[in-house]
């Protein structure tokens, strides 16, 4: 999804809660909290919230 809530497709670089939250967990196949988890461990880069989770 795109940063801005009234445009639509996902913005692959940068993740954005809350109104992504549910688009991001499917695509990196996770939970929220592991999302949020992630997401304040290493910032919003889309890059690197998916080497995070995929070292979990």
């Amino acid at each position: 999804m795109s940063n801005d809530p009234k445009k639509t497709g996902l913005d692959r670089k940068l993740i954005s809660p809350p109104h992504e939250v549910r688009g991001w967990t499917q695509s990196l196949e996770c939970s929220e909290q592991e999302l949020k988890a992630a997401v304040k461990a290493v910032g919003s880069s889309a890059e690197k919230v998916r080497e995070y989770l995929s070292k979990k």
